[in-house]
């Protein structure tokens, strides 16, 4: 019996899903396609019909988290009655939730010095999708994307910072100052 219609883009969009979960909680070199297809609650053994290699499913995986994470964003400011609507999207970013959070977070700060290593076609995407996030903040905040590019890359560094440490107190302040220093950026 056949499958029904759409089943293999559901069965792809899982995969994806599962991808960049793992990518996001482990990094993209220690995460194999096994323990993908096992995430999404599949065979190892289907994976090639679906995709090519490993590296089509981490560009896939990039649209796909940098669209998650924007959705989530916009869904947090469009629930919000303050001004400006940009403060929301630095509280969020720069939350100890989304600290704590990787596998579900931004895919930016996750993979950002490991994507620098990769293929030029995994760098394209990533290049593209960082493009997305800045015209996203940029607009939000009323800035120029020059602007925009500053306050994401502060809110980005204050949140790797802050994943990188063991000292739960000096994480929490780099988390409160990266916050002060965006809306001062913002305000500015």
């Amino acid at each position: 019996m056949p499958y029904p219609k759409g089943h293999k883009m559901k069965v792809r969009s899982k995969i994806v899903e599962s991808a960049a979960q793992a990518f996001r909680a482990n990094g993209i070199q220690d995460v194999s396609v096994p323990f993908i297809m096992k995430g999404a609650g599949l065979t190892h053994g289907g994976f090639y019909s679906h995709f090519d290699n490993k590296e089509q499913l981490v560009a896939e995986a990039c649209r796909y988290a940098v669209s998650d994470t924007l959705a989530l964003l916009q869904e947090a400011v469009d629930q919000e009655k303050q001004d400006p609507k940009i403060n929301v999207v630095i509280d969020y970013y720069l939350s100890t939730h989304h600290r704590d959070r990787t596998e579900m977070g931004c895919i930016i700060p996750a993979l950002s010095v490991e994507i620098a290593r990769s293929s030029e076609e995994i760098r394209e995407i990533f290049t593209q999708e960082l493009k997305r996030m800045i015209m996203f903040i940029s607009n939000l905040a009323g800035m120029d994307q020059s602007k925009g590019s500053a306050l994401f890359s502060s809110m980005v560094g204050s949140l790797v910072l802050a994943r990188s440490i063991n000292d739960p107190e000096l994480s929490d302040s780099l988390l409160s100052a990266g916050k002060q220093y965006a809306k001062a950026l913002v305000n500015s």
